[in-house]
């Protein structure tokens, strides 16, 4: 029987290039969350929200997988943002708007070409009681300020990485 499911272990990433490299990584993701939580001190919006560490994963793990471009970060959030205001304004907030925002979103960004995993998420802050209104000011703030931290932080050794990938 366990053979038979064996397959499903098989891991299909490559290991890393080096301790230093992963290091290298997860201090980049770090400290892009710190800087966006020292934008929401100093501004008073709430601008730590979970999709954006999903982002910092694929930002930083993995910066020339097409998620990890600027366009599908800035144009997959900016969409996510627009399906939120549109389900704020015309549904009631309910598990049934969430998953119709989520499919949508999926939706827009196929469309678009421009698919940023973590965007799909932003519909479910709603549930939560983010108002729309206060998605429309953070995500795109956030979004554009992770990419540029990015695009700052992998050109540092000890291996530094083209970002945006050409």
């Amino acid at each position: 029987m366990v053979r038979r499911f064996r397959h499903l272990l098989v891991r299909h990433e490559p290991r890393p290039s080096s301790f230093l490299a992963g290091a290298k990584s997860a201090l980049g993701g770090g400290l892009a969350i710190a800087a966006i939580g020292g934008l929401a001190s100093a501004t008073d919006l709430p601008m730590l929200l979970a999709p954006f560490g999903a982002t910092c994963v694929i930002l930083f793990s993995y910066p020339t997988s097409s998620p990890a471009q600027p366009v599908n970060v800035l144009v997959g959030y900016v969409l996510a943002t627009l399906v939120c205001l549109a389900l704020g304004t015309l549904l009631p907030v309910h598990w049934t708007a969430a998953a119709l925002g989520v499919g949508a979103v999926m939706l827009l960004m196929a469309l678009f070409r421009t698919t940023h995993p973590p965007a799909g998420a932003l519909p479910i802050l709603l549930l939560g009681g983010t108002p729309a209104a206060t998605l429309v000011k953070v995500v795109p703030v956030g979004a554009l300020c992770l990419v540029l931290l990015a695009a700052a932080y992998h050109v540092l050794p000890p291996s530094p990485v083209r970002y945006p990938h050409r």
